[in-house]
């Protein structure tokens, strides 16, 4: 169905795509490419929200390099979409542009919409071809379908650890324990991300800023503490900049003063109660869904990484092993309870496993949710719910 040439168009369609890595949030990444005759004409990925989608920016460059469109090939990277948002359809574009074929590598994901843009080209007597790299592309775009399917961002955890598993010292040291090039590996994926997310007992323990600076971006993502008693200080980095969006538990008339000068700092205060008063973490993903937040990056302490873990809230685990030992009594990368039987434990499976520097990156995603558990485990040493990250 697929010959090397159009393989040839769609790779380099995603590496189009992948220009939008930082910049097309909430909207897809997207990528296309214009061919005629064997030859290129026209290339393009999706700009900031509001603006020119991947195939409207190849159809202008093609038109600027003064090409006759018709009878042209398309190459996206997604399901041309058919709806009018921000900006008009492109399918319309293409239909007027006379574009003979369109090879997109996946449907849109939004079920409300998937498959419509492709039934509008065949209905227009454009040839449709859909399927070719869908992997890549979901991958590129994992985050968004999230959202699309399940209205709930796609959670990565990240965590820093020793070879036997440990975050930090006994006393909650923990810098540095992987090398200079994990650690901007991490804020490579930190800056992906819509927003990053940590807990009350890292911001207390370590006053990080949670904020992407190893590398350049145009965007900084949201914000957001699980902070269930509102115990932030006011003078928290965290705070500093733009507005952090605060999940708490109940609150009383005691925490008036608190809130109100958590305001003042720029904060959001969004009161999220499960039963025991705590905050409701599946109901902050789904909060975080309907503002568009198509990946959430978790940076916590084994406490809260825990919760996130046995209330099945995590999606994949991004694992830095540095090649060192610290011994049994240091601090673990998550409070999980010990399973019965070796048949109960949680699985994953490595989705991919790189060398960064000194140092291994492990991408492990579930084979399963993780099965609710009653309680966390006591944490030997060091504060229970700190998890330094880097400031």
């Amino acid at each position: 169905m697929f010959s090397q040439t159009d393989f040839v168009h769609m790779e380099r369609a995603l590496a189009l795509a992948r220009r939008g890595m930082y910049t097309t949030d909430p909207n897809p990444r997207v990528g296309c490419v214009l061919v005629k005759n064997g030859e290129v004409i026209g290339e393009g990925f999706t700009q900031p929200a509001g603006q020119d989608h991947a195939e409207i920016r190849a159809l202008k460059d093609a038109r600027s390099r003064g090409h006759d469109l018709r009878g042209a090939t398309a190459y996206v990277t997604l399901e041309p979409c058919s709806h009018f948002g921000r900006t008009p359809p492109c399918v319309n574009a293409l239909i007027e542009a006379q574009i003979a074929l369109v090879v997109a590598a996946m449907e849109d994901p939004n079920p409300l919409v998937s498959g419509r843009g492709l039934a509008i080209l065949r209905d227009a007597g454009i040839e449709v071809r859909c399927g070719l790299l869908a992997n890549e592309a979901h991958e590129l775009n994992i985050g968004f379908v999230s959202r699309m399917t399940r209205g709930r961002p796609w959670v990565r955890m990240k965590v820093a650890a020793s070879l036997d598993g440990r975050t930090g010292l006994p006393s909650g040291v923990s810098q540095w324990i992987t090398g200079e090039a994990a650690r901007a590996d991490g804020h490579a994926w930190r800056a992906r991300a819509s927003a990053i997310l940590t807990g009350i007992g890292t911001v207390r323990g370590d006053d990080p800023r949670m904020t992407v600076r190893a590398v350049d971006t145009p965007r900084q993502p949201q914000r957001v503490l699980i902070d269930s008693q509102l115990d932030v200080p006011p003078e928290a980095q965290i705070l500093a900049g733009a507005p952090t969006l605060i999940f708490c538990g109940n609150l009383d008339q005691r925490h008036t003063d608190r809130a109100n000068a958590l305001r003042d700092r720029g904060a959001e205060i969004v009161q999220l109660a499960n039963p025991a008063g705590k905050v409701d973490l599946p109901a902050v993903l789904k909060v975080l869904g309907e503002r568009n937040v198509n990946e959430l990056h978790v940076e916590a302490g084994y406490k809260l990484n825990g919760s996130l873990l046995r209330e099945g809230c995590v999606d994949e685990l991004l694992v830095y092993l540095a090649p060192s030992l610290l011994g049994m009594d240091s601090m673990s990368m998550f409070s999980l309870a010990a399973p019965e039987t070796l048949e109960d434990r949680v699985k994953l499976s490595f989705h991919a496993v790189d060398r960064i520097g000194d140092d291994l990156r492990i991408l492990a995603r579930f084979v399963a949710q993780p099965a609710p558990q009653t309680a966390p485990v006591p944490e030997p040493g060091g504060d229970p719910a700190s998890q330094p990250v880097s400031k």
